[in-house]
């Protein structure tokens, strides 16, 4: 059969197409990074694309400050010169358009907010500055562990420093604060607990860190765990590193940040035999009420007029009330969604915005306070639990905390172990310190990230003069 002369040119056509679809995809593949400015910092973004064989696109997403990897992207598409990406495991999205073959313009939309950024081909140079993380060798023993909650049926992972020397050793069990968090408590480049155990250990204490359920190398469910599941691991965790050689059982004791505090209460008031307590900016307050002044804290910082603060923290307060006390889920949820209705129907649209009041902010705000988590830690009162409390207890607040302000909880605190009975006590307040016990300007989370210092030589030295103290 002759060839008809149109069948070649159809054909070249063809093909010269099929070759542009399967170069397209191509053209974003490879690493991509930019930075989001939050609250006055730099957060960077780190995109890795990767382009298949036939096309397909796929990701993974680096927050490094955040001391998050791999971070998996559910889709990646290209449509001519748009980019789109859908990180749903942290609920944000990622919309640009290519402008140049090495960036791309865009926009990041997460928790109602929508933030620019330009994404650069390639990776960043490291810039974080983190002068207080130990580097190996370590003049100490440290072994990987694996501690097991039987009742829950998970297993914990975590790290086990021991000091040079003939023991047997005085030991602490590091409790994280809230979120997701592993061994080290990393955020935003630094790893407090990194820091705290091995300031530690080289002052002759056992230490034991671990990753939280769910987390890194351990199994469980971290969604859809509370602190009273917390708790129950630190409990367990505490009976391994009381069982180990090398450790002197009656010399074990806790250390709690933020809700970790929480925990090392719970775990104590439980376990009398617990033989001291450390507190770092712990809370005293009901959950609803730490958030307001959490918020108000942070938001009278950030410069946010009286009026409008007014109104936000008014319906927060209605919202956390009901999320702390409907015991309907269901029901909760749709009153705190017709709070949140009611609010935006009686402000402009000017002053919604303002305030970050939208569709996307409605959904986040119904989802946040329908967790587990989140109902079980408005409704948590810590002060009874802290009456129960007899063994040696040390508090310690930044002055500078904007998460658990100092004047609110500090007081509280010592109220509630006065209350108890307890003789042996110390709180403190520690001059200019934040809530990660950085020597801070402001105290805003933003800030964390900006400064090397991880944890302030003040707050170290406070915790290992007093612990040499009660173990003696």
């Amino acid at each position: 059969m002759p060839m008809n002369r149109y069948t070649l040119p159809l054909l070249l056509i063809l093909f010269v197409c099929a070759m542009a679809r399967a170069q397209q995809p191509t053209r974003i593949a490879g690493d991509w990074h930019g930075a989001l400015q939050v609250m006055g910092t730099e957060l960077p973004l780190l995109f890795h694309i990767t382009a298949g064989a036939d096309g397909t696109l796929s990701a993974t997403m680096d927050s490094p400050m955040q001391g998050a990897t791999g971070i998996p992207v559910q889709a990646v598409r290209l449509v001519q010169d748009s980019v789109y990406i859908d990180v749903k495991a942290i609920g944000g999205v990622y919309e640009g358009k290519i402008t140049a073959a090495e960036t791309i313009d865009g926009q990041w939309k997460q928790g109602g907010q929508s933030m620019a950024l330009q994404l650069k081909r390639g990776t960043p140079e490291a810039t974080l500055k983190r002068p207080q993380e130990p580097t190996k060798p370590y003049p100490y023993q440290s072994t990987e562990v694996q501690v097991t909650n039987k009742a829950a049926g998970i297993t914990l992972a975590g790290t086990l420093t021991i000091p040079q020397g003939e023991g047997p050793h005085p030991a602490v069990l590091l409790l994280n604060g809230s979120g997701p968090q592993d061994r080290d408590e990393t955020i935003l480049g630094h790893k407090p607990f990194l820091v705290l155990s091995d300031y530690l250990t080289r002052q002759g204490f056992a230490v034991l860190r671990l990753d939280d359920r769910g987390v890194g190398e351990s199994t469980g469910n971290f969604a859809l765990s509370t602190t009273a599941d917390f708790a129950a691991d630190a409990e367990a965790a505490f009976d391994f590193l009381r069982s180990q050689p090398g450790i002197q059982p009656k010399k074990v004791g806790l250390l709690g940040h933020s809700e970790g505090a929480l925990v090392a209460a719970k775990v104590a008031a439980a376990r009398p035999e617990t033989a001291f307590v450390v507190v770092l900016a712990g809370s005293a307050v009901p959950g609803t009420e730490l958030l307001l002044a959490q918020n108000r804290a942070l938001l009278e910082n950030a410069g946010v007029p009286q009026k409008q603060l007014d109104i936000y923290l008014g319906l927060r307060k209605a919202q956390l009330q009901v999320a702390a006390t409907e015991q309907d889920i269901t029901k909760a949820a749709g009153q705190i969604r017709k709070l949140e209705q009611d609010a935006k129907a009686s402000l402009t649209a000017q002053e919604q915005q303002q305030l970050g009041l939208n569709t996307e902010s409605e959904q986040a705000v119904v989802a946040q306070l329908s967790s587990p988590w989140m109902r079980y830690y408005l409704a948590y009162d810590p002060a009874p639990t802290l009456k129960k409390l007899k063994m040696p207890v040390l508090a310690l607040n930044g002055t500078k905390d904007l998460q658990v302000p100092y004047l609110q909880n500090l007081p509280a605190t010592e109220k509630a172990l006065q209350a108890g009975g307890n003789k042996k006590y110390t709180t403190e307040a520690l001059p200019d310190l934040n809530h990660l016990f950085q020597t801070a300007k402001t105290g805003s989370p933003a800030e964390y990230g900006q400064l090397e210092e991880t944890f302030a030589p003040l707050a170290l030295k406070k915790i290992g003069t007093w612990l040499k103290t009660v173990t003696q």
